[in-house]
């Protein structure tokens, strides 16, 4: 059994690239970062992804394959050229496009950046991995001009970049960019805490049981508290980045539940249960007068049809409609 004390609560995705990377600094070792600053389309590495490189190892991703194998070899050519620039090129993925060939035929297009670290990149590199690992957030800047920088205030935008002949700048918003909040914290919700810490959300479990065993022993929340259903509503914040999983002990704890969030403007909320609770559920709020429109918001019951008995089974149905909506062009 696992220790309460344990914890496996995931880390933001980019973590281990940036811890990498100023670990090589300190060491003196030459260290390169590779990142997609913009992606269209279909390609083999989206937006934000990264990779620390060295002569002899690498940490993350920017998408595998052969274009991640050219861009390698061309960061590890730059390591051993004294003072060589950041180099920015645009890949287009079909082989009819006039230039910028990138040798794929998937379609897309990307933007991608392979920036020699400096010494004097240390600072910024170890402050990046403090924000990540306290969740403190913050801004990251790469620019033609200015380099590598933190901001210590956020964009509204996750990612925001721009070119313009030799300019260029790109900004992200660091750490988890998605809060997944499970009501309910039962053995279906330890299963899916297991599956979402490896999906890059930041995680909350909450029940109204306290000394609950299967809250006690989830080692994969990054926060978890005893609350009252009734006040449900002031636990969750609003916004696009908001998943609510409703998977209480019974009936009359998800009605009391689900009438908190009705009203609340969140990305997403779901409840689960079999067709015939979830049909009384839907009765029952349409009895006391909650529109239509409201209800239609409502994923119930929740997950992919993939006939799922087990509670692992279950959570990875559920994992995979938050999957399903977080890739959904928003509007």
């Amino acid at each position: 059994m696992i220790s309460a004390a344990a914890s496996f609560a995931s880390v933001p995705r980019d973590l281990p690239v940036w811890e990498h990377a100023a670990a090589c600094l300190r060491q003196q070792v030459g260290v390169a970062l590779l990142c997609v600053l913009d992606s269209q389309g279909s390609s083999p590495g989206r937006q934000g992804f990264k990779m620390a490189v060295t002569a002899d190892m690498l940490v993350g991703s920017i998408g595998g394959g052969i274009m991640e194998h050219k861009f390698v070899e061309l960061a590890r050519t730059l390591l051993v050229t004294p003072e060589a620039k950041p180099v920015l090129r645009h890949q287009i993925h079909r082989k009819e496009a006039p230039a910028n060939r990138s040798g794929l035929i998937c379609s897309g297009e990307q933007w991608v950046l392979v920036f020699p670290l400096r010494a004097a990149d240390l600072e910024t590199l170890e402050r990046t991995v403090r924000a990540l690992r306290t969740h403190a957030g913050g801004q990251l800047q790469l620019s033609a001009g200015r380099g590598l920088e933190l901001h210590p205030t956020t964009s509204v935008a996750d990612f925001h970049f721009t070119s313009n002949g030799p300019d260029w700048q790109y900004t992200e918003r660091l750490g988890f960019r998605d809060h997944a909040i499970l009501v309910g914290a039962g053995h279906v919700g330890l299963a899916l805490s297991r599956v979402l810490a490896t999906l890059n959300f930041e995680l909350t479990v909450l029940d109204d049981r306290p000394g609950l065993n299967t809250q006690l022993q989830n080692p994969f929340a990054h926060h978890k508290r005893t609350i009252s259903y009734e006040r449900l509503a002031q636990e969750i914040p609003e916004g696009s980045a908001q998943y609510v999983v409703l998977m209480t002990f019974g009936y009359r704890t998800d009605l009391i539940a689900l009438r908190q969030l009705l009203q609340r403007r969140v990305r997403y909320v779901g409840v689960m249960g079999s067709a015939a609770k979830i049909q009384e559920l839907l009765t029952t709020l349409r009895a006391e007068g909650v529109p239509e429109n409201v209800l239609a918001r409502v994923h119930a019951p929740i997950g992919l049809p993939i006939h799922s008995r087990t509670p692992e089974e279950i959570a990875i149905s559920i994992a995979a409609e938050l999957i399903q909506e977080r890739n959904r062009p928003l509007g």
